[in-house]
């Protein structure tokens, strides 16, 4: 059973990482391993053990899918109402320099705030509007790749990965955030330099003309987007003092923007209405995203429920016995295959008997988990969504930006440990 199981796995992942040279859309490759993984379970386990293990394991997948729907939708809302277009409107530079730092720290603490996905859509969508020039506007697009994925890892709600470890409650949001915070300005550093010294070679043009809306007036930007911003502030001190998960705070948050919405919309019509109504922000998000991680997490608790991944922890340690070591390892593999499987993976295999909550081991999982996925373009979401917006090659990547993306990791992890 083990075999066969670890077989549909490992093929089913080789699909999702070949999806740009396949064309097999990853999200349909994920829901058929997650099913056909606990179809393997049924060789060997009685029906019974089978419902249990997995009623179990759909509860905790639950609260990541809730999560992320409820903050994808207000995000969606915000968008909507064009509130991103302020932040627009406020980037003013002289030169490559200054617009890269700009570009850089918006988006290290905005994907801090939102997911590293949303903010890489949304700062790339502000390139577009703003930057002239084709090749600065890729050398940005990178940017905001690895500034989004480093501003992602030292935030409990900043990726997926970080997330499912603070919903796990393998982290707390104030011991990531003090401990990964200055490693996660590092390993954006190098990159940074890398990349300014690229934009200095090229003429500097910008749009300078302002972004104004025809559709909202300032009172609704502005509305929506400061009490939006705030929901996603105010989720991890919700759970701080309610003790409920994540998810409810983020629903909570997801009903005050909905409710604002209708508010803020009442005088008109129906059908103009409908623009800016949560249906509407429901449309346009991006649901395959929501079954791909239905389909991995799936996948993954199967092995965990069949023993695959304590048997893999073990084999690992025994050959490193360095936590250090097995983190990077991770990270390192993140740069190539999904990482939310990965920080899956590390969840079923690592206990906290061994590890416990806010261990070195577990802030180094987040840490190289999300900083390791920016090595190559297609090892995060963010990544693959910007290949996508701004037409970015895969061997270009590679040659000119992962060296400096990984030296900025491994300096990222000296700078934890000297730290710690």
């Amino acid at each position: 059973m083990v075999k066969i199981q670890l077989c549909v796995f490992v093929v089913g992942y080789l699909l999702i990482s070949l999806e740009n040279y396949i064309k097999i859309n990853k999200t349909a490759t994920s829901l058929l391993i997650g099913v056909a993984c606990w179809l393997c379970c049924t060789i060997e386990l009685p029906q019974e053990t089978i419902e249990s293990l997995l009623s179990e394991h759909l509860s905790s997948i639950a609260e990541v899918l809730f999560f992320l729907l409820s903050a994808m939708v207000i995000v969606e809302l915000i968008d909507i109402h064009e509130g991103f277009g302020i932040i627009a409107n406020q980037i003013k530079a002289s030169n490559f320099t200054a617009l890269a730092i700009i570009i850089c720290l918006l988006t290290f603490f905005g994907s801090a705030i939102l997911d590293n996905l949303t903010t890489a859509i949304v700062m790339v969508s502000l390139l577009r509007k703003i930057v002239k020039e084709a090749k600065a506007l890729i050398l940005l697009s990178c940017l905001v790749i690895i500034a989004s994925n480093a501003g992602g890892a030292w935030s409990p709600i900043g990726d997926v990965t970080t997330t499912m470890l603070w919903i796990e409650e393998r982290i707390t949001a104030v011991g990531i955030i003090q401990s990964l915070i200055i490693p996660s300005l590092v390993s954006l550093a190098i990159p940074l330099f890398w990349i300014i010294s690229n934009l200095k070679k090229l003429p500097f043009r910008l749009n300078n003309e302002p972004i104004n809306s025809i559709k909202t007036t300032l009172v609704e930007r502005n509305a929506m987007l400061f009490i939006g911003m705030s929901i996603f502030i105010l989720v991890p001190i919700f759970k701080y003092f309610t003790h409920f998960p994540p998810y409810m705070g983020m629903l909570l948050g997801l009903g005050i923007v909905w409710l604002l919405s209708e508010i803020l919309h009442y005088r008109k019509d129906l059908e103009d209405r409908e623009v800016f109504s949560a249906a509407n922000a429901l449309s346009r998000i991006d649901s395959s995203s929501i079954l791909f991680f239905l389909g991995i997490l799936l996948a993954i608790s199967s092995l965990e429920a069949t023993g695959v991944l304590k048997a893999l922890a073990l084999a690992l340690n025994q050959q490193t016995n360095s936590p250090t070591i097995v983190a990077t390892i991770f990270g390192l593999m993140s740069a190539v295959l999904d990482n939310v499987p990965l920080v899956a993976a590390a969840i079923g295999m690592y206990d906290l008997q061994n590890y416990p909550q806010d261990s070195d081991f577990w802030k180094l999982i987040a840490f190289c988990a999300g900083t390791g996925g920016s090595i190559l373009i297609i090892g995060s979401a963010a990544g693959v969504a910007v290949m996508g917006m701004v037409k970015i090659e895969f061997g270009w990547y590679l040659r000119k930006i992962s060296l400096a993306t990984l030296l900025g990791y491994l300096s990222g992890i000296f700078v934890y440990l000297l730290l710690n």
